[in-house]
């Protein structure tokens, strides 16, 4: 019961932040998702667009200044941040100023993103760099998942799995299977 309130007065504090960012410039489109802890340029917020459908993973930072400059010319550098639809940007990506991520792109988790990603791609790294198109990638995760088993949303969601399924479920992983958890939904 207690987590569950913290859950909803956390829930409620992030809206109210996006909220206020929203109010400063920031622009996000309908349908994306971000989840806890992605921090968005406060005092520059206005400088950054979001677009319909993405997912942003938690702990991502959207970053439209760069103050390395500062102690010694006395300037922070300013651009803007464009992530098109349909993106995907994996858990703690830090994005710098200047970047436009196409849309269909996904960005790997723990990446510095410093340069353009072009649509359809997938890229990550320190810094980030394109690693293979949308499609190649797709098809890789069609063939493992196809090669391997698929663990059911409502089956073994952490809300709902039976201590025996995270038994089962872990025995096939270090045994070396791929797994895949089936989506509750798409964005």
């Amino acid at each position: 019961m207690l987590g569950l309130l913290i859950s909803k007065i956390r829930a409620y504090r992030a809206r109210r932040r996006l909220n206020r960012l929203v109010q400063k410039g920031l622009r996000i489109g309908h349908n994306t998702h971000l989840q806890d802890g992605v921090f968005i340029d406060p005092a520059h917020c206005f400088l950054i667009s979001i677009g319909d459908h993405c997912a942003l993973a938690p702990n991502v930072r959207l970053i439209a200044h760069d103050a390395s400059p500062n102690r010694f010319l006395r300037l922070t550098r300013l651009a803007p941040i464009t992530i098109e639809a349909r993106c995907f940007i994996g858990d703690s990506a830090v994005i710098m100023p200047g970047v436009r991520i196409g849309p269909d792109a996904i960005i790997g988790a723990g990446s510095v993103v410093t340069r353009d990603v072009p649509p359809n791609s997938v890229a990550a790294g320190n810094p980030a760099r394109v690693l293979c198109s949308l499609e190649a990638f797709l098809a890789k995760h069609r063939e493992k998942a196809a090669a391997g088993r698929t663990f059911g949303y409502g089956e073994y969601d952490i809300g709902v799995i039976t201590p025996e399924r995270k038994q089962q479920m872990t025995a096939y992983l270090k045994a070396g299977g791929a797994g895949y958890m089936g989506a509750r939904s798409s964005f």
